[in-house]
């Protein structure tokens, strides 16, 4: 646990001096390794995105042992969402943030993660469904494949938990992937996103990367 905090706190630790940097130079946002860190994106989220990561980590570790799945090599990933990585008509009005760590043994991917802030409850899929309607589209939190600048090709919909304001809550899952996704995966092709009733085509976006 230790050696995930430092590795954690390193990370965080340059997203934040990126940031320093962003409202140095009044650029719009930062770019590292497709995660982007949007301008009005507040210091003082860091802490809590640090600790979201470490405690979705741990809870997909515990899940492994608790499985007894833990033979063979495992791959650990961290997501952080953002309104700036989402692909839409018009950008998402939003002071929103979510976190996501991913935990994978052969072809198995446990998720856990986070949001808070939104602008509004999650988009309801049976009230507000997809043209054609998607059965599989199960909650407002997916999984998508595709390169950074487009919107790929829906994969999977997380189990979503909002707290009593709808704004915050979190979400999880546990899926065997394709050869297909498991190298979109390491190529970092594999994001996060979530919908709003406010932000319908998604409000936060991040992408899988390995550390």
């Amino acid at each position: 646990m230790n050696r995930k905090r430092q590795i954690l706190f390193n990370f965080l630790l340059g997203v934040a001096a990126c940031v320093l940097l962003i409202n140095l130079s009044s650029a719009p946002s930062f770019s590292n390794s497709a995660i982007s860190v949007p301008q009005a994106f507040q210091a003082s989220n860091l802490d809590l995105i640090n600790q979201q990561l470490v405690a979705n980590l741990s809870e997909t570790d515990d899940i492994l042992m608790a499985q007894n799945t833990t033979a063979g090599p495992i791959m650990r990933y961290v997501a952080v969402l953002n309104k700036n990585n989402v692909i839409a008509p018009t950008a998402p009005s939003s002071s929103a943030f979510g976190a996501a760590g991913a935990v994978l043994v052969g072809d198995r991917l446990i998720v856990k993660g986070d949001f808070s802030n939104l602008s509004s409850a999650l988009r309801d899929y049976a009230t507000d469904p997809l043209d054609p309607p998607n059965p599989n589209i199960t909650s407002g939190v997916h999984i998508h494949q595709g390169e950074s600048t487009t919107n790929g090709a829906f994969q999977y919909a997380l189990d979503v938990t909002p707290d009593a304001s709808q704004l915050k809550g979190r979400f999880s899952g546990e899926y065997t992937l394709t050869q297909e996704q498991l190298q979109a995966l390491s190529s970092g092709n594999l994001y996060v996103d979530l919908h709003t009733q406010m932000n319908r085509a998604g409000e936060l976006r991040g992408v899988f990367q390995a550390y």
